[in-house]
């Protein structure tokens, strides 16, 4: 048994098809197959139910699978270990970020990240909380941006900062022309909101029920973007984390953005973990500069402006 069997296996478990597991591991489909029989042969068990549309693995080869990822996993730990001590700021690093954060914080944070760490390579993955969540502990993502709260015992998390929301609204809507908001000028809204799945869909529901607000019926956005151009097309109103607003988001027309009062809805994001982690120390060092943002970023007051409106 070898390290390259395992990986074969690992991949095949992930991809459910010899062409693609193959291909993910850079060899031939002959080559993949030939090699997951040698280990079949070699531990005395069918790891593998080969059908002509699909693969599946067999109970003990699910449970191989899974014990190969944790083997290969810390073999990588090892390998990390090896890198950091030669060069601590170099080598290659995997982060995960959520759609809703990703592109509005990175632009801001990036470029400070080159600067600092020039030898850096940083592979950025954006899925949803869940799934960042699971590549975290499938060991396939070194660290993850996520909004607090986080339960799981073995990730460990770090506060970054918080970010306010404020409130999108047609600019013909009564809202539009406040300064501020409290919680409770939402009472009896409709807001617009995002599919299942999306962590700000979580946060903004538990700010509607805060302030007595409902989710307008029939409808679900996939993205920040198309609620913000559902509020543009006087659809409804929504709620938006301060970061989608600023520069160099482009702002949308006929679209008013309005700040709450103190204390604004917020959400608190955090660099999240595995406490095993060889990288725990490195990861640390780079939270730090995810939390040295510009304070006018995350200042709902120059986000309240009207946009231009030709």
């Amino acid at each position: 048994m070898n390290l390259r069997d395992l990986r074969y296996l690992v991949a095949l478990a992930e991809h459910k098809h010899f062409g693609r597991a193959a291909e993910a591991s850079f060899v031939s489909q002959p080559t993949l197959s030939t090699q997951i029989r040698k280990l079949e042969d070699e531990l005395g068990v069918a790891l593998v139910e080969r059908t002509p549309r699909k693969v599946l693995l067999t109970e003990v080869g699910q449970e191989i699978a899974a014990r190969a990822r944790d083997v290969l996993n810390e073999v990588d730990q090892i390998k990390a270990i090896a890198r950091r001590t030669v060069d601590p700021e170099s080598g290659t690093l995997r982060l995960g970020i959520f759609p809703t954060l990703g592109p509005y914080l990175l632009p801001h944070v990036i470029p400070r990240i080159r600067e600092r760490f020039p030898r850096l390579e940083l592979l950025l993955t954006e899925e949803k909380t869940e799934v960042v969540l699971r590549l975290l502990r499938e060991g396939r993502l070194d660290a993850g941006i996520l909004a607090l709260p986080i339960h799981d015992p073995q990730l460990h998390s770090q506060f970054l900062f918080e970010e306010p929301f404020v409130l999108a609204v047609p600019d013909d809507n009564p809202l539009a022309e406040r300064s501020a908001l409290r919680l409770d000028d939402l009472a009896d809204q409709s807001v617009l909101l995002l599919e299942d799945g999306h962590c700000l869909r979580d946060q903004a529901l538990e700010v509607c029920q805060l302030a007595g607000a409902g989710e307008k019926a029939g409808f679900r956005a996939t993205s920040l973007e198309t609620l913000r151009q559902m509020v543009a097309a006087h659809v409804g109103i929504t709620l938006l984390p301060v970061l989608a607003v600023k520069p160099p988001v482009p702002q949308a027309a006929h679209v008013r953005l309005v700040q709450f009062r103190t204390p604004a809805p917020s959400r608190k994001i955090a660099m999240v973990w595995r406490k095993s982690s060889a990288l725990g120390g490195f990861i640390k060092s780079l939270a730090d500069l995810f939390a040295e943002l510009p304070a006018d970023l995350l200042d709902p007051g120059a986000s309240a402006a009207v946009p231009d409106r030709a």
